[in-house]
């Protein structure tokens, strides 16, 4: 592979000199490891471009392990809606997807040859008495009095245990290393508890399950993984992931730790969103404004735009924050190149063309996409009576207003120069309907009317329009970092407008067979997605993204 004059990241500069030395022989094999416990985000989507993009890079491939090792939380509706995630966002892992648990019979031997070994014990001590025992940063930690039990007492407590001959939470299995660490996890952790639950893929066959950090390495381990890569709060178990390897002298690995991404106005801790879910403040794990990948597909955000922000982003070893808009304006870039325009009005006003044929329709020629010819064009019908939007009209505007305004004229975009002649109200004084005439020598492609206007309006015939919704989502929170202050409630900062409704738009009859996942740019209005919500009697569109960052002068 010849990338000599490609920039590198920190990981890619670590395989290179593996590479060099023949460390793992030159293969590079990676795993995306989420735990079946919730909808992956776009944090998660962050590891899984960066584990599959190094692996192609290399050649190499990428497994897709679940790390299915806490029954409590685990659901298989969550495998299902990760696998769905990860080939949504363009990448297939090598092979049939894997799980940990898929090892357990072979971790529960580790555990034993731990024991053989010395270097594991069965504690009975209750978890406070294990937090005491365990010391603090700066105050070692006290010996339990269960450290010292004789390896074949500990073999039969262990067999016990895995037999379900004892209560959940009365014994687990830890590592016997040093309790005087300064590094905390190194303290005699815990690596096999006792979990009287049924197990989405295993049923009731066990009744003690591996703790991550035993699980992690061995799964490893034994898909002969070479580059391990971690997000930043796992780098303190890198000893342990090393430690407990190098006592079992199994294949060892290289864990990488990288830092994680976090996004402005939103949250991206699953058991928050959980929270989010629970509580009903959003509809589901696939709400729009929810940061998981399912959200942000239903919303209309492209896998090319998620993959291009994980791009921009970078790796890096630093935590910060990721302003949501860097993510915004990729999805806006990549809809720009490919959505089709369409004319939708959301706020409809009446305009009625006093001099044109109230039985006429006529169809006039307008572009799918100026930004790809490929996509030609097509045919929208005109009449008497349009809707345009109420903000495209005001009675007293200021100096260059260029929208419409009483004795001012406007082109319809495709159509016709039209000029307000009269305004109608209603009995509060706000207007409901606009009589115009319109300039036949005026009609775009065929303009011979010599007439200059500086404001062009999307529009629908009111005959032909069909009534839609819209769904106008914003941000999550207003508060950028709702989460920074730990004495402050992040539910303090939830954006009770992150949802406006509107339940009656007309957009043009080209839509009228669009399909959920339909994407496309409402002229003037911003970036829409079908939603699955639509049937056959009316269509649901959310807005993906505006045309500009709204939040920018907020």
């Amino acid at each position: 592979m010849d990338n000599a004059h490609e920039s590198k990241h920190f990981i890619e500069d670590i395989i290179d000199r593996h590479n060099e030395n023949g460390r793992f022989d030159s293969r590079v094999k990676t795993r995306f490891p989420p735990e079946p416990n919730g909808y992956l985000h776009i944090g998660h989507a962050k590891s899984i471009c960066l584990n599959f993009t190094v692996a192609q890079k290399y050649g190499g491939t990428t497994n897709l392990r679940f790390d299915d090792t806490n029954p409590t939380t685990e659901e298989t509706e969550y495998v299902e809606s990760i696998k769905r995630d990860v080939q949504w966002l363009g990448f297939d892992w090598e092979g049939e997807a894997r799980y940990a648990s898929d090892y357990f019979e072979e971790l529960y031997e580790a555990a034993v040859k731990l024991v053989k070994k010395g270097v594991a014990y069965v504690d009975d001590s209750t978890s406070e008495e294990m937090a005491e025992m365990k010391g603090t940063p700066t105050r070692p930690g006290t010996n339990s009095p269960y450290r010292d039990r004789p390896v074949e007492e500990n073999l039969r407590l262990l067999e016990g245990m895995k037999n379900g001959e004892y209560p959940e939470g009365s014994r687990t299995l830890r590592a016997k290393i040093d309790m005087a660490s300064d590094n905390m996890i190194m303290r005699d952790p815990v690596i096999y508890r006792i979990k009287r639950v049924p197990h989405h893929r295993t049923g009731d066959t066990w009744n003690i399950y591996p703790m991550y950090d035993l699980a992690h390495c061995m799964s490893d381990s034994i898909e002969n993984i070479t580059h391990s890569l971690c997000t930043l709060e796992f780098e303190v178990h890198r000893p342990l992931y090393d430690w407990i390897l190098d006592q079992l002298d199994y294949y060892h690995p290289q864990q990488i730790e990288f830092a994680r991404l976090n996004l402005s106005y939103t949250i991206t801790s699953k058991r928050k969103l959980l929270n989010l879910v629970a509580a009903g403040h959003v509809t589901g794990w696939d709400d729009p404004r929810m940061p998981t990948i399912s959200g942000m597909r239903r919303r209309g955000y492209t896998p090319a735009a998620i993959r291009e922000f994980c791009d921009r982003v970078g790796v890096a070893r630093r935590e910060n924050l990721i302003d949501v808009a860097l993510l915004e304006f990729a999805v806006r870039d990549d809809l720009n190149k490919t959505a089709p325009r369409y004319m939708a009005v959301l706020d409809p006003l009446k305009l009625t063309i006093t001099n044109y044929p109230k039985d006429k329709t006529e169809w006039v020629e307008v572009v799918n996409n100026p930004e790809d010819e490929s996509q030609g064009t097509r045919e929208m019908p005109f009449s008497n009576e349009i809707y345009i939007e109420h903000d495209d009209f005001m009675e007293d505007p200021p100096r260059k207003y260029f929208r419409l305004k009483p004795g001012g004229m406007v082109r319809l975009k495709g159509a016709y120069i039209v000029q307000c002649d009269e305004v109608i109200k209603d009995e509060y004084g706000k207007p409901v309907e606009l009589k115009c005439t319109y300039i036949p020598e005026s009609k775009s492609g065929e303009d011979t009317s010599g007439l200059k206007v500086k404001g062009t309006l999307h529009w629908v015939s009111r005959k032909h329009a069909i009534p839609a919704q819209a769904r106008l989502y914003d941000r999550l929170f207003f508060e950028e970092n709702p989460t920074a202050d730990a004495d402050r409630d992040y539910m303090e900062f939830f954006n009770a407008s992150s949802l406006q409704v509107l339940d009656t738009i007309y957009v043009e009859p080209a839509l009228k067979d669009a399909q959920a996942g339909d994407r496309m740019q409402f002229l003037r209005k911003g970036y829409y997605c079908v939603d699955p919500d639509s049937t056959e009697d009316k269509l649901v569109f959310n807005r993906t993204v505006t045309l500009r960052d709204g939040w920018a002068k907020k």
